[in-house]
């Protein structure tokens, strides 16, 4: 008997350790997706104090028309660099390379900073190695937003909370063919402190 008590014990230790730990949400188990009801289960993205790349990133292929997803932040999310001129600098969020080419190339994808005491999330895009941005609003801490980024022909239609803002697309394949951009601090300068940032990707 105590040895099967034993080999009971060793089981449930090794299925606890290799369970992936996902956050769900209070708010998120009565969230309503037509008639059926969802549970929304948030990835944590983290970023090291003294590190730009986030603890999740690898490489993983994309070819679709577009990509949604939840994003929150908490109040890491607040922060001052070291130089004030890097305040300004857009931090990446989420989003692909495209065009079947290196993402400061061809990419699209979700950027977000903290200034003039507001978290702004951004349109932020490369085509033919030439960067542009766009600023799309203000978000609060630990509030739900909505993002998808489409494309349509030449441009990127990115829409944030249900608001739609288009930017210009230059690859020439039909749908996004590249890989997935996770969060990454910077800019210039590293993460002043640990971030995390939490995604869910929406079919």
């Amino acid at each position: 008997m105590k040895y099967n008590l034993f080999i009971l014990s060793i089981a449930v230790l090794i299925f606890q350790s290799c369970s992936k730990q996902i956050e769900t949400t209070d708010s998120s188990i009565s969230a309503k997706k037509g008639s059926e009801s969802v549970s929304n289960q948030y990835i944590q993205y983290t970023i090291p104090k003294g590190q730009q790349y986030c603890d999740k990133s690898i490489f993983v292929p994309v070819k679709c028309s577009q990509i949604s997803f939840k994003v929150k932040f908490d109040s890491s999310a607040i922060y001052k660099t070291v130089a004030d001129s890097n305040q300004a600098d857009i931090n990446k969020l989420y989003g692909f390379s495209d065009n079947n080419a290196a993402h400061h190339e061809y990419s699209a994808r979700f950027g977000w900073r903290w200034s003039n005491n507001a978290l702004r999330l951004f349109a932020y895009d490369y085509n033919n190695g030439v960067m542009s941005f766009k600023e799309l609003g203000t978000v609060q801490i630990g509030v739900e937003n909505t993002c998808s980024i489409k494309v349509s022909g030449n441009e990127y239609v990115f829409t944030l909370n249900g608001v739609e803002t288009k930017m210009p697309r230059a690859s020439t394949t039909t749908l996004v063919e590249g890989y997935k951009l996770f969060p990454y601090f910077g800019g210039n300068e590293s993460a002043p402190h640990t971030i995390s940032i939490w995604i869910e990707e929406l079919s």
